[in-house]
């Protein structure tokens, strides 16, 4: 079989899209594409079904990404009592935070990734650090080891996210694409409610927080695996010149009466794009005929990190624990919070739209963080002020997952032209 792929991709070397027209005339194909384009809105829509596996094989990279963050909240205190660095706060951040700077250095390079290897082999490379990282993580026995372990899980969870919201985009049909999105923050949220079940039997069971790393690396084989028999993008196909891939593609993602529109859009989109290079350059992005749009998704994507939810995700139990709650029954009700605010993205997203999702999200998180501090008040009763405190983190939860989470990965590969879209979505991550 890999004999056979090889083969069909040496029958179609990259040319130009002006190659594959010639059945149809350049001068006179603008209003045959129109045309089809406008046909499509007579037919009907392609069954969600036949994609639905393809993405719901992707967002295991999301599931990863969620457990990851919060695989290290309740162990964390057992972690450094087994590792020597019990109370010394600096090395606990570094444990947590050292994989957030892998998520950088990753999701720098993820843009590169995608565009020159193809979407599927982008998560099967994602997975092996992912893989490698937590084996690390769990054999560890100093902070040294444990840090470079951290750091390499975080470089695939940096390439991941940005290759999912891509894929996920190009292989959605376009009424479903809004629900699909949406899967993305429910599997983040089902990767960090799993991480946080998971990690309750830790103060229990000696070395409990080893296993905690170990039993990430089922999923992220399984997404290794699992990209094997799932489709590859067709858009990145058709930039590669494959055509007939391309096309065959689309008829696995969207039935054999689809493909023809499919095409003709993509067509009509490369024809708009002739005199564009074709290599996307950082200035580009920071000063071309894009910038607009670049600067608006990696604003979008700053503001939701600085709303301080991964503070949250990473230290609710120490957190609930100094407020007097059971740290287990707290990470409960945050990932339940989390994933109920998903599930009504979900429905919204394709009925009232991004933008009024994302409004209201932050509008919300603002009043959560209100009701946090008026916890503080000297005025208020004990058991009132916990009730604040409490309530106002699980309200600024789901807000957050209504729309300042899933919204920006979804909105931005649908507002970059399909020439820049891997780079910038990479930049703005």
């Amino acid at each position: 079989m890999l004999g056979l792929q090889r083969e069909t991709s040496s029958m179609y070397k990259r040319t130009s899209s002006r190659d594959y027209s010639p059945m149809i005339d350049v001068e006179d194909s603008s209003g045959l594409l129109e045309n089809d384009v406008d046909n499509e809105m007579e037919t009907t829509n392609p069954s969600w079904k036949c994609s639905l596996p393809h993405v719901l094989v992707a967002t295991i990279s999301s599931f990863l990404f969620g457990y990851h963050l919060g695989v290290v909240n309740e162990p964390l205190e057992s972690i450094s009592s087994d590792l020597g660095f019990s109370g010394d706060t600096l090395a606990e951040g570094l444990v947590v935070s050292v994989c957030l700077g892998g998520a950088f250095l990753g999701s720098l390079f993820s843009g590169g990734v995608a565009d020159g290897f193809g979407r599927r082999r982008a998560f099967q490379i994602c997975a092996l650090p992912m893989i490698l990282g937590a084996f690390v993580s769990g054999v560890s026995n100093s902070l040294a080891v444990m840090l470079l372990g951290r750091f390499l899980v975080g470089t695939g969870m940096g390439l991941g996210p940005p290759v999912a919201a891509l894929y996920v985009t190009e292989v959605s049909p376009a009424f479903v694409r809004g629900t699909y999105g949406s899967f993305i923050q429910i599997a983040t949220c089902l990767g960090l409610m799993a991480a946080l079940f998971i990690g309750i039997p830790v103060h229990n069971i000696t070395g409990w927080w080893r296993v905690c790393f170990w039993l990430s690396t089922i999923p992220a084989a399984l997404l290794a695996l699992g990209m094997f028999l799932c489709a590859e993008s067709p858009q990145w196909l058709f930039k590669q010149g494959k055509i007939a891939e391309a096309e065959a593609e689309f008829e696995r993602l969207l039935g054999g009466s689809h493909v023809k529109t499919a095409m003709a859009e993509l067509y009509k989109l490369d024809l708009d794009k002739t005199d564009e290079p074709d290599v996307v350059s950082l200035s580009e992005l920071l000063y071309g005929r894009h910038s607009r749009v670049v600067f608006i998704g990696s604003t979008l994507f700053a503001l939701q990190q600085l709303s301080g939810i991964n503070a949250v995700f990473y230290f609710s139990s120490t957190v609930f624990k100094s407020a007097g709650v059971p740290s287990d029954l707290g990470n409960i009700f945050v990932g339940v919070s989390n994933l109920l605010g998903s599930v009504i993205a979900m429905v919204l997203m394709d009925k009232v739209g991004r933008k009024l999702l994302l409004l209201w999200s932050f509008i919300g998180m603002a009043a959560a963080m209100a009701l946090q501090v008026g916890a503080t008040s000297s005025y208020l009763p004990h058991f009132s002020a916990l009730c604040l405190s409490v309530g106002g983190t699980l309200v600024f939860v789901l807000t957050f997952a209504l729309g300042a989470g899933p919204v920006p990965g979804l909105l931005l590969p649908e507002i970059f032209p399909s020439r820049i879209r891997a780079k910038a979505m990479a930049f703005c991550m």
